[in-house]
């Protein structure tokens, strides 16, 4: 968060719009969408009007006929201007944004976008929040889609309005449109300099046809006004001023509330119920017994029990009192200690072949050194800030929730799946969200609360604490992976096989599934970039025990801790400079296509044309990160620099961490060093919060992040016991540099994660001469790293 955004202090630059001006906020529902090409302006007021500039009658005038939109089915959805914009006679620009915000800036993003082709006034931008419909296409707001899955119809979107507006102004003035331009909001000409402003045309222009793609002209990127522009946040101003409506904060007529008691393990089932000390608990209504779960997982509810109240309080203190008998599932015996054990035997065997280059079997044999390492990461909870909470409410058979989901379609289609809801009577309003990391994609915290408002009969907030939040997540997946390298007798890698064995995500939707998936493995492990001759990447089999699911940059987290751990480990083998045998391990400039050695490898959904695996753009950033950390600088004793690489969702991201190590173990972050390259960047302000924030999330899961579980059940279930990183051990120093550039655009909220626990980890080792091969580095229930009376280096 930057102080410009919040108002405190003047912006540093000249922006187009004030620091702490507010962004409103109108909930498009379904019923009030008005469907049609072109109609973007319903609006009763005059304000903002010049005086002197004429009224536009558009019933007086002859217009052309106008057909369907030609924009339906362009790349990446529909752009037809309607679905997008709304301008009033005020002269306020209503931009929808069909994705959900949650702090990564998607509302500010979005209107950027449009803006900059409609050329509007910055000014006069406001927000409308879509509901979750298939008319807006893809409304996940994970996988860093947001902006490279709708960089190019919100452009034409925003172009199209433009050109019409023109039009529309040609067709007043009765001259050429070539005549006319558009810019900041309103229309000029080039015969008498006369101007009309968009919202006095929006009527006008909504009876046009909409232009074909082929008839719309795109601004060039030294003409953006918005795009690439820090342009503050349309939304931090509101949260400081506690305006804006998280799912927590949604409030409906004669609601009430809820919490659940849910079973310890996932398909545990719900026996004899005793709620009478419950019910004697002032404030507590009634208790409803949910449907037990069954495989597989999805994203039903975990049944239990609902205990209603009057407030939220009331209903804890009811679920306090609550007599359950917990009947095991099919889980009862998880133990991820013995799991783990399990995993690292299965690493040792011969898995399935998912990528292979020259003959790895034969170079290792024949290598004059061989390394061979071992990595093991724990499951984890996303955490956000705020634990997931909706609100339903039943009229007749019409469904309407509140929620802060990540996915309002997905959500839509989950109740319609498990309530036997036509999915047109559902209404689901996307809420901001207190951060998700891709928790709150997964809506069972919505069937929750539509099960128990039918049940009852009254509109009900079900509110999850933060325990609840903890032991019955979706977790990120535990993983065991084994490394081996052969060297030449120059320190020179000639053979690299890496095996990977983890619960596949795959599991949560078919209890049968234990092989990861081609997308899974192809996050860090089948393409990897590294120049070797002899390659080969490996997968093994696990089950699922806990509710698997994607967390912030997902199987990249292991795979990076393992691969970029084990390329340091290489250079200490060869007795070279980490940074340079990295990049003697990247090779020289070259695009790499896994496909050609055996993989199957879907890049994230982008094509191998626009977003080609381009070695120069890794080598790039992190030569940049290394010259930024002053890479081979002379450090003070117990001080160590580490650095890491990583391609993850289309963006190659370089951290350089600098650590400090006292003799009893104590650790310290002095600074961390980030080069990224995401393409083209909507705002580099918010690019960088997002590689803060990234990094920040990586290191607090690489010192103390560990879910483990006990008879099925997990065992941690608050801060105490699941630690986070906090305030003072953050860097004192943290550089961000976005690399310039004219590719298209890449993800930037997951990339930045990937390389943070093994540039510490790297920064450790040349601190102390210790490799840490486990995560959590210290763990909940440490304060210092388990290195006992070392000698700092």
């Amino acid at each position: 968060m930057f102080l410009e955004d919040i108002g405190i202090i003047p912006s540093r630059k000249k922006d187009p719009v004030p620091a702490d001006r507010p962004a409103s906020i109108v909930n498009l529902t379904r019923r009030g969408f008005v469907a049609g090409t072109g109609l973007f302006v319903v609006a009763v007021t005059l304000a903002g009007c010049s005086n002197t500039e004429p009224t536009i009658d558009a019933s007086t005038m002859k217009i052309p006929k106008a057909g369907p939109s030609p924009l339906t089915k362009v790349e990446g959805g529909d752009a037809t201007p309607s679905l997008w914009i709304a301008i009033e006679k005020d002269g306020t620009v209503k931009i929808t944004c069909h994705r959900s915000e949650m702090g990564q800036q998607v509302w500010t993003s979005m209107a950027q976008i449009i803006a900059d082709e409609l050329e509007a006034d910055w000014e006069n931008v406001e927000i409308v929040q879509a509901e979750g419909h298939e008319r807006y296409g893809d409304q996940n707001t994970d996988g860093s889609r947001s902006v490279r899955y709708n960089f190019h119809r919100l452009r034409l979107a925003g172009a199209a309005m433009r050109q019409m507006l023109v039009a529309a102004a040609a067709l007043y003035w009765k001259m050429d449109p070539s005549r006319c331009s558009a810019e900041m909001g309103k229309v000029s000409n080039s015969e008498n300099g006369d101007t009309l402003s968009y919202g006095n045309l929006a009527e006008l222009a909504a009876k046009l046809q909409v232009p074909a793609e082929s008839e719309i002209v795109l601004k060039q990127p030294e003409d953006w006004r918005f795009i690439n522009k820090e342009i503050p946040s349309l939304t931090v101003p509101k949260i400081t001023r506690g305006e804006g409506t998280y799912g927590i904060d949604v409030n409906v007529p004669d609601m009430v509330y809820a919490v659940i008691a849910r079973p310890p393990q996932v398909f545990g089932r719900t026996g004899a119920v005793t709620d009478a000390k419950a019910l004697a608990v002032p404030g507590v209504m009634r208790t409803v017994k949910l449907p037990d779960a069954k495989p597989p997982a999805l994203f039903q509810p975990l049944g239990g029990v609902a205990v209603v109240g009057v407030d939220t309080w009331a209903a804890i203190q009811g679920r306090n009192a609550l007599e359950v008998e917990w009947l095991d599932g099919p889980n009862a015996g998880y133990d991820s200690d013995n799991f783990r054990k399990a995993m690292e035997a299965k690493a040792k065997q011969p898995g399935t072949v998912r990528r292979s280059r020259g003959n790895v079997g034969t170079a290792l044999a024949s290598a004059d050194k061989t390394v061979t390492a071992e990595y093991y990461t724990p499951h984890l909870s996303q955490s956000p800030m705020e634990p997931p909470a909706a609100t339903a409410r039943w009229t007749g058979d019409q469904l309407e929730c509140w929620a802060c989901v990540q996915d309002p379609q997905a959500t839509r289609q989950t109740l319609s799946d498990l309530l036997d809801v036509d999915k047109e009577n559902i209404t689901v309003h996307a809420t901001w969200l207190g951060g998700a990391f891709g928790r709150k994609s997964k809506p069972d915290f919505v069937v929750e609360a539509a099960l128990v408002a039918r049940e009852v009969g009254k509109p009900v907030k079900v509110t999850w604490t933060r325990e609840d939040e903890i032991r019955h997540g979706f977790y990120h997946s535990t993983s065991a992976q084994r490394l081996e390298a052969g060297l030449d007798s120059e320190g020179k890698c000639t053979a690299y096989r890496h095996r990977s064995v983890f619960p596949p995500i795959g599991s949560t939707f078919n209890a049968a599934t234990d092989a990861p998936s081609d997308g899974e493995m192809g996050m860090g492990a089948t393409d990897v970039p590294f120049a070797i001759p002899n390659l080969q990447v490996e997968s093994g089999t696990a089950k699922g025990h806990l509710r698997i699911g994607w967390l912030r940059s997902v199987a990249n987290i292991y795979h990076a801790f393992a691969v970029q751990s084990f390329a340091a480990e290489l250079a200490n083998a060869a007795g070279r400079d980490q940074k340079d045998y990295l990049l003697e391990l990247i090779g020289e400039p070259r695009l790499v296509d896994p496909n050609a050695e055996q993989a199957s490898y879907g890049n994230y959904g982008g094509s191998a044309e626009d977003y080609p695996v381009d070695t120069a753009r890794l080598a790039n950033v992190a030569r940049r990160a290394a010259e930024m950390a002053e890479w081979g600088r002379e450090l003070p004793d117990g001080h160590g620099l580490g650095i890491a690489v990583h391609r993850s969702f289309l963006t190659y991201v370089a951290t350089v961490i600098e650590v400090k190590v006292a003799a009893d173990g104590a650790l310290t972050i002095p600074g961390i060093w980030l080069a990224a390259d995401a393409g083209t960047v909507i705002n580099p302000r918010h690019t960088k919060a997002q590689m803060e924030g990234g990094t920040i999330f990586g290191l607090s899961n690489a010192l103390y992040g560990e879910i483990s579980a006990r008879d099925g059940a997990v065992v941690q279930d608050n801060f105490p016991s699941w630690r986070v990183m906090r305030m003072n051990e953050a860097p004192k120093i943290f550089e961000v540099e976005i690399i310039a550039s004219n590719s298209p655009p890449a993800g930037v909220g997951e990339p930045p994660t990937p390389p943070a626990a093994p540039a510490l980890a790297n920064a450790i080792f040349n601190a102390t001469g210790k490799r840490f091969r486990t995560l959590p580095l210290m763990g909940a229930n440490r304060d210092t790293l388990d290195i006992p009376a070392i000698s700092t280096r």
